[in-house]
């Protein structure tokens, strides 16, 4: 008897499909595709492939620190994990409601200021200069910003201050969350909580040059950078 469950189950598995579909669930377990505002697991889907195969790298590498990513990629090879970046990329869920905000007037203010003008006394850039002026990302390699759990974008802010998080230097967000207070991280996560992603949106293909400042983690980036 024991045999012929070990036989069942072995037919069982056998009928799994070796797809990227199927071997994708590892991922979409965490990372729903229609997720709201998990602050620990963010919706991936819909990201530039160049954003999601550096972040995939950055795990793998030890360029951020997560264990269970860690575990996941870390006998990844390069196409595989690029795969999966493309796959993810070509995804666009329902954007998600935007968040209620219990931040006052003046914080609220002081962040749209931050992602819409940026601090020129604290050499602040404006999220829009990197991000896309509607904050939708830009291909191949920069993140959109809206639509993410606020919780999730004070945590990413704290990782890259504490060097738990970094990226191919020269590393661009490390600066500029050096020269962000915690008032001034609290401010940007609130004000961008409560703006709602607009469901046709989509990373732009280009963005103006030069940036404000080299990120090695964005093509070209490093030739044109302003003064």
């Amino acid at each position: 008897m024991a045999l012929a469950g070990m036989a069942g189950s072995t037919a069982v598995a056998a009928t799994v499909p070796d797809t990227l579909q199927q071997r994708i669930k590892a991922c979409t377990a965490c990372h729903a595709q229609d997720e709201r505002h998990d602050a620990f697991f963010p919706r991936i889907a819909g990201k530039p492939a160049g954003y999601l195969y550096n972040q995939l790298l950055n795990f793998r590498d030890g360029r951020r620190r997560y264990p269970l990513m860690t575990y996941m990629v870390e006998h990844l090879p390069d196409a595989y994990l690029k795969e999966i970046a493309d796959y993810f990329s070509q995804q666009h869920p329902a954007a998600p409601p935007a968040q209620p905000s219990t931040a006052g007037t003046a914080a609220l203010a002081r962040g749209k200021q931050l992602v819409l003008a940026g601090d020129s006394v604290k050499k602040i850039p404006a999220c829009v200069a990197c991000h896309g002026q509607q904050l939708a990302g830009v291909a191949p390699a920069i993140p959109g910003l809206l639509g993410l759990p606020r919780d999730y974008i004070n945590a990413q802010f704290g990782a890259w201050k504490n060097g738990v998080r970094r990226a191919h230097a020269p590393d661009c967000m490390a600066q500029i969350a050096e020269r962000l207070s915690d008032a001034d991280v609290g401010a940007v996560s609130a004000w961008l909580g409560t703006q709602a992603a607009d469901a046709g949106a989509r990373p732009a293909e280009t963005i103006t040059l030069p940036l404000p400042l080299h990120c090695g983690s964005v093509p070209g980036s490093t030739d044109k950078v302003a003064p």
